[in-house]
C-alpha cells in the first residue's frame, strides 16, 4: 500500500507539472491581438503632429492658458529657458568665452570663405546671422556656429561642377546660396517633423574614413597658399593636387609665402602645445590664429612684401550681411525637381548616411541631379556634425540635446543665412572646443562672438588689405590634424572588420576619387554590410548551463550540457522574412541531418528540435511557409519541432495562419519547459 501512495503521489505532481505547462503554454498562445498597423500609424502621427500633447494637462484650465504658452515657447525657443536664471556670474563668463571665440572665429572664417571658393567676407558673414539664430533656437549650450573645413571643401568641390567659381564668380554665389536654403529647408522639415532621431544610425566609421580623408585633401589643397600659387587645380583628388602641386613648384612659386606661412604654422602649433602643458593657457591656442593675422599683416604692410610676391587678400568688403533673397536661383527651371529630388533623397539618404565621430573630445578641444547630391552631402554633413558636437559636450555638462529641436535650428539659420549671404554653417569642433575651456554657460557666448564679428565687419575689414594668404593656409592647416585620427581607426578594425571596411572606402575614395566617391563608396558598403547580416543570419546551438535551467550557446559557454534527445537552436536575427527564411530553413534541416547522421553511429539520439523565437521580433509569409516547411521535413525524418518564447507579433500572426494548431500545440514559454514537456522530467535531468 506504501508503494501504491508513492506512485500515487508522484503522478499527481506529474499530472500537476503537466497541468502548470499547459496553462503557461496557454499564455503565449492566448496572448491579446497586438496593436494593428493603422493603430501604430496613427499613434506616431499624432506624436509627430502633437508632440506636446500630454504634458499640458491644464490646457483646459482658464489660468493654465498662460503656462501652455509659455511651455510651447521655451520648447521652439529655448533662449526662453535659460534667460529666466541668467545672472552676472554667467554673463561674465559667457563674455570671455564669446571674445576668446571670436578671436578664433574670425582668422577662420576667413580662411574657410577661401576654401570655399568665396569673398572672404562671406565667411565673416556666416559668422554672424547662423550664431544669432541658433542662441535663441538651439538646445546646446557649448556648441559654436559657423563655417567649418569640410562643408567648405564640399562646395569647393562639388558646386563648380555647376558653375566656374573664376569665370562666373556671382553665378557661383549665388548657387552656393540656392544650395544653402534648400539644405535649410530639408533640415527644418526633418525637425518639424520629429526624424531627429535618424541621426542616431548614421555610420560612425564612415564618416572617420570621410572626415580623415577630406582633411588630408584640404591640407594638400592649402598649398596654392602657402607656396603662393597663382593657378590651381579645381579638383580634390590627392592625385590632381599633388601634380598640381608638382607642376607648380617646377615653374614658379614665391618662397616668401612658403616662409611666411611656415613660421606662423610653427607658432600656432607651439601655443597648442603650450595650451595643453598649462590649462590656465587654455587663451593662447585659441588666440594665436587671431595673433597671426595681425602680426603677419602688419609685416606685410611695413615690409611691403606684397610688392615682393607675397599674395595678400586684399579688398574685404566692408559693412553688414547684405541680403541675398533676389539672389536665390528660384527661377531655374530644374528648380522643382531640384525641391521634390533633393527632399527624398534627404530622408532616404540620412538613415545610412554619416556620423561625426566624437574623439577630438578627449583632446578638448545633369544639373539638377547634381545639386540634389550637393543638398543631400551637405545636410548630411551639416547635421551629424554639429549634433554630434552638441551632445558630446551636454553629455560632459550633464545636460540632454533635443535632436529634433537640433535640426530646426540648424534648418531656420541656413534658411535665414541664406537670405543673409551666408552659406552654409554648422557646429566647429575646434571652435567648440574652446568655448567650452573658455568656460561658457549658455548660448549667449555665440551672442557675444556674433557681435564681434559686426564689429570687426564695420571698422577693421579695411585693416586686412595686407593680410597674407599663407597665413590663412597655415590657421586651416592648424585645424586639420584632430580631424585625421588614425588611433579611431586602428580602434574599428581591431573591433569589427567590415566596419573598418567602409572607413577605408571613404577614405580613399574621397582621397584618390571624390567627395562624392567617397561617400558613395562608405554608403554601398554599408549597405551590403546590412544586407549579408539580413539575409544570412547566425544560429547557434543552445546548451543547459550546469545547475540551473538557462539555456546558452555551447560555444561561446563550453560548460553548457547538450540535451541527448533534443537540439535547440537559436536564430540570431530580428526578423524571420522572405530575404533570409530559406537560409535558415536549410541550416536548421542541416544541423538536424548531421545530427541524424551521428544516431545511425550510436552517438545521439535526437527526438524534437527546439527553435528558440527570443530574439526574433516579426515575421512574414514567407518566414511561416519556411517553418511548415521545416516542420514538414523534421516529421519525415521522425523528429518534432517545437517553439519557445515567440514575441508578440510573432505569436499573433503564427496564430492567424493556424500554425500552432498545425505542430500540435508544442508552443512554450521557456526551452527548460520546452525540454520538458517533450521529453519527460527524467529525460530533461543532465
Amino acid at each position: 500500500m506504501a508503494s501504491s501512495a508513492i506512485e500515487t503521489d508522484g503522478q499527481e505532481i506529474l499530472d500537476l507539472e503537466k497541468n502548470r505547462q499547459a496553462e503557461k503554454a496557454q499564455w503565449v498562445l492566448n496572448a491579446p491581438e497586438p496593436p494593428s498597423l493603422w493603430r501604430e500609424l496613427m499613434d506616431s502621427a499624432r506624436e509627430t503632429v502633437l508632440p506636446h500633447g500630454k504634458r499640458f494637462p491644464y490646457l483646459k484650465d482658464k489660468d493654465g492658458l498662460f503656462k501652455t504658452v509659455i511651455s510651447v515657447l521655451q520648447a521652439m525657443f529655448p533662449i526662453f529657458s535659460w534667460c529666466r536664471h541668467y545672472n552676472a556670474t554667467k554673463l561674465r563668463n559667457d563674455l570671455l568665452a564669446g571674445l576668446t571665440l571670436a578671436s578664433l572665429c574670425i582668422p577662420q572664417s576667413i580662411g574657410y570663405a577661401t576654401l570655399a571658393k568665396l569673398d572672404p567676407q562671406y565667411g565673416l558673414y556666416t559668422s554672424v546671422i547662423p550664431p544669432l539664430i541658433y542662441a535663441v533656437m538651439g538646445t546646446s549650450r557649448d556648441i559654436a556656429i559657423g563655417p567649418v573645413a569640410v562643408v567648405s571643401l564640399l562646395m569647393s568641390s562639388m558646386v563648380p561642377k555647376l558653375e566656374d567659381p573664376e569665370a562666373n564668380p556671382i553665378a557661383y554665389r549665388n548657387l552656393v546660396l540656392t544650395t544653402t536654403f534648400f539644405a535649410g529647408i530639408f533640415q527644418a522639415a526633418f525637425g518639424l517633423f520629429r526624424l531627429g532621431f535618424l541621426v542616431d544610425f548614421l555610420s560612425h566609421a564612415a564618416i572617420v574614413g570621410f572626415v580623415s580623408g577630406a582633411a588630408i585633401v584640404i591640407g594638400l589643397q592649402q598649398m596654392k597658399g602657402l607656396l603662393g600659387i597663382a593657378h590651381f587645380t579645381n579638383k580634390t583628388d590627392v592625385i590632381s593636387v599633388l601634380q598640381a602641386i608638382w607642376r607648380s613648384v617646377h615653374h614658379y612659386w614665391n618662397p616668401h609665402n612658403f616662409i611666411l606661412g611656415c613660421s606662423f604654422l610653427s607658432f600656432i602649433i607651439l601655443t597648442r602645445f603650450v595650451g595643453k602643458r598649462n590649462r590656465k593657457l587654455f587663451w593662447l591656442p585659441a588666440t594665436a590664429p587671431l595673433i597671426s593675422v595681425v602680426l603677419s599683416t602688419l609685416l606685410v604692410y611695413l615690409t611691403r612684401a606684397d610688392k615682393h610676391g607675397v599674395m595678400i587678400i586684399k579688398h574685404i568688403k566692408k559693412g553688414l550681411n547684405p541680403g541675398s533673397i533676389h539672389e536665390l536661383q528660384f527661377n531655374n527651371p530644374h528648380i522643382g525637381e531640384v525641391a521634390k529630388t533633393g527632399l527624398i533623397v534627404a530622408v532616404i539618404a540620412i538613415t545610412v548616411g554619416i556620423k561625426q565621430f566624437k574623439s577630438i573630445l578627449h583632446e578638448k578641444y545633369t544639373k539638377s541631379t547634381l545639386l540634389t547630391f550637393i543638398l543631400y552631402i551637405l545636410l548630411l554633413c551639416q547635421m551629424q556634425e554639429a549634433t554630434a558636437v552638441g551632445r558630446s559636450f551636454a553629455s560632459i555638462k550633464g545636460y540632454s540635446i533635443n535632436g529634433n529641436q537640433e535640426m530646426v535650428a540648424f534648418g531656420f539659420m541656413n534658411i535665414l543665412g541664406s537670405f543673409t549671404s551666408c552659406y552654409v554653417a554648422t557646429g566647429s569642433f575646434s571652435r567648440s572646443a574652446v568655448n567650452f575651456s573658455a568656460g561658457c554657460e549658455t548660448g549667449m557666448s555665440n551672442i557675444v562672438m556674433a557681435i564681434t564679428v559686426i564689429i570687426s565687419l564695420e571698422l577693421f575689414t579695411r585693416l586686412l588689405y595686407f593680410t597674407p594668404i599663407a597665413v590663412l593656409s597655415a590657421i586651416i592647416l592648424s585645424a586639420l590634424p584632430g580631424l585625421v585620427d588614425p588611433h579611431e581607426a586602428y580602434y574599428i578594425w581591431k573591433v569589427d572588420k567590415l566596419d573598418f571596411l567602409v572607413c577605408i572606402g571613404a577614405f580613399f575614395g574621397v582621397l584618390f576619387a571624390s567627395v562624392e566617391i567617397g561617400l558613395l563608396a562608405a554608403v554601398i558598403i554599408s549597405f551590403v554590410k546590412i544586407i549579408i547580416i539580413s539575409i544570412r543570419p547566425g544560429t547557434e546551438e543552445l546548451g543547459r548551463l550546469p545547475g540551473t535551467d538557462i539555456f546558452c550557446d555551447v560555444n561561446q559557454y563550453p560548460m553548457a550540457v547538450k540535451n541527448s534527445k533534443a537540439l535547440v537552436i537559436r536564430v540570431k536575427s530580428g526578423l524571420l522574412c522572405f530575404a533570409n527564411a530559406n537560409f535558415v530553413k536549410e541550416k536548421i534541416m542541416k544541423w538536424a541531418t548531421e545530427e541524424e547522421e551521428n544516431d545511425s553511429k550510436g552517438k545521439r539520439t535526437v527526438q524534437v528540435v527546439i527553435l528558440d523565437m527570443s530574439n526574433l521580433m516579426n515575421i512574414d509569409m514567407s518566414g511561416i511557409a519556411s517553418l511548415l516547411e521545416l516542420q514538414n521535413n523534421l516529421a519525415s525524418g521522425g523528429m518534432e519541432l517545437a517553439i519557445t518564447n515567440p514575441k508578440w507579433q510573432v505569436i499573433h500572426k503564427l496564430r492567424l495562419a493556424n500554425f500552432a494548431t498545425k505542430m500540435g500545440g508544442r508552443v512554450f514559454l521557456t526551452v527548460g519547459e520546452a525540454v520538458d514537456a517533450c521529453l519527460g522530467a527524467k529525460m530533461a535531468a543532465v
